[in-house]
């Protein structure tokens, strides 16, 4: 199972259903395609300082090394390390910058899947606001007249309904 954390932006209201589709949903945990492919993976979701942060470091800890005069090894290892760590936190980093463009967290969901999550979130957002749909009903006068007839013996015994109160079985 996995945690995901919902984002909806600061300046759209959450009780619209068309706010809705500009929800996001992040992940937490390890993501290997950080981990493999850390610049293609923050260019993909637009994660430009990041990206311009993640360049950096690795550049400085290049020249670092080269003026140590380190072996390839080492060299190995300190990037190794350094994509370990872009595929740790790269959830983090995607929350940061949906915080820094005003964005705010607004769930919390436990899931298998991102489809899970979805379902879980929209299901328990849909039951705590109040539906659109509904209107309080409206008095206007006398009911509507009702058969005094009684129905034939075929419709009272249908198969799957409850029978009726006080009525034999």
């Amino acid at each position: 199972m996995s945690v995901y954390t919902v984002h909806a932006p600061v300046a759209a209201p959450t009780n619209r259903p068309s706010s809705a589709e500009r929800f996001v949903f992040v992940r937490d945990g390890f993501h290997v395609w950080a981990f493999l492919a850390g610049p293609f993976w923050l260019l993909y979701h637009r994660l430009w300082l990041a990206l311009f942060g993640y360049v950096a470091l690795n550049v400085v800890a290049t020249v670092i090394m080269s003026a140590a005069h380190a072996g390839a090894g080492s060299r190995f290892a300190v990037m190794l390390l350094i994509a370990l760590l872009m595929g740790l936190e790269a959830a983090t980093l995607r929350r940061w910058t949906l915080s820094r463009r005003g964005w705010r967290q607004i769930d919390l969901v436990v899931a298998a899947d991102a489809d899970a999550a979805e379902r879980r979130f929209f299901d328990r957002w849909n039951a705590a606001r109040p539906s659109d749909d509904y209107r309080p009903p409206v008095e206007r006068g006398a009911p509507p007249p009702t058969r005094s007839a009684s129905p034939s013996s075929v419709q009272q015994d249908i198969f799957g309904l409850f029978p009726r109160p006080g009525s034999s079985r």
